[in-house]
């Protein structure tokens, strides 16, 4: 099983939160674009731009977060921020 956290998160504070699962048999990449892409949906924003910064803080962590300059459209939060917490 493949389980990402998703997290909005202002002034310190956590406003929500998602934990996506996704069973697929998929690669690990478009699991987790699926599960970015279900966790937006969830909290009615558009999808973010992966920037370089982005994806290498990614690929150190296993975590990363997206900031205004990820959005296209204004956000009311400082950043969202996504953790793979489970994967086989």
């Amino acid at each position: 099983m493949f389980r990402l956290w998703v997290k909005l998160l202002k002034d310190n504070r956590m406003l929500r939160d998602t934990v996506i699962c996704d069973e697929t048999d998929d690669t690990r990449t478009h699991k987790i674009f699926r599960s970015l892409e279900k966790a937006c949906y969830e909290f009615d924003l558009g999808k973010p731009i992966w920037l370089n910064s982005t994806v290498d803080e990614f690929r150190r962590h296993t975590k990363a977060r997206f900031y205004q300059d990820n959005f296209i459209e204004a956000i009311d939060f400082d950043y969202m921020e996504i953790h793979v917490i489970e994967e086989d």
